[in-house]
């Protein structure tokens, strides 16, 4: 069965806040948020045909960072969906952007750090590329460099640590 996105498309999710994701308010609760933001990754996965690759590969997946920011409440039974897309990648790592939506507002939004992985580590971008038949064509937006650039400076999101050295 061949894709039917592309590493370019954007996969839409349809939900709604159900009693096992709430928390004592009740709302979603913000670990939910994540756990429900994986569905969109995989979904945007298997629909571009990335999960055929892993499995013949034996690669797996890997969430290695993220930045999350909670805007809006989604209260108990409402309807929502969960915008999940590639804004980038480079040699190691691909970046989705992800969103919760409800009646045209974002609830929340992540930029999602992921790697494929094999028994021998990370998997450079241009293996897993070529194996779903794709052009290697590394390139991150400058708002997800920054937040590269953040990362690579410290191992802590406190200004303070940026005095440490890392170990």
């Amino acid at each position: 069965m061949a894709p039917s996105i592309t590493i370019q498309d954007k996969a839409i999710i349809k939900t709604r806040v159900w009693l096992s994701d709430i928390d004592v308010y009740p709302e979603l609760n913000n670990g939910r948020h994540l756990t429900l933001m994986d569905l969109g990754r995989f979904d945007l996965g298997y629909r571009m045909g990335l999960f055929k690759v892993l499995r013949k590969q034996k690669w797996g997946l890997m969430v290695a960072g993220n930045f999350t920011r909670y805007r809006r409440r989604l209260l108990l039974f409402q309807k929502f969906s969960i915008e999940t897309e590639i804004v980038g990648y480079d040699d190691r790592w691909y970046y989705f952007y992800q969103k919760t939506i409800r009646n045209e507002l974002i609830h929340s939004s992540a930029l999602i750090r992921t790697a494929v992985t094999s028994k021998n580590g990370i998997v450079p971008a241009k293996d897993v590329t070529a194996a779903m038949g794709i052009p290697y064509a590394p390139s991150v937006p400058d708002w997800v460099h920054d937040w590269i650039q953040l990362h690579e400076v410290s191992p802590s999101l406190n200004p303070k640590d940026l005095k440490r050295k890392a170990p």
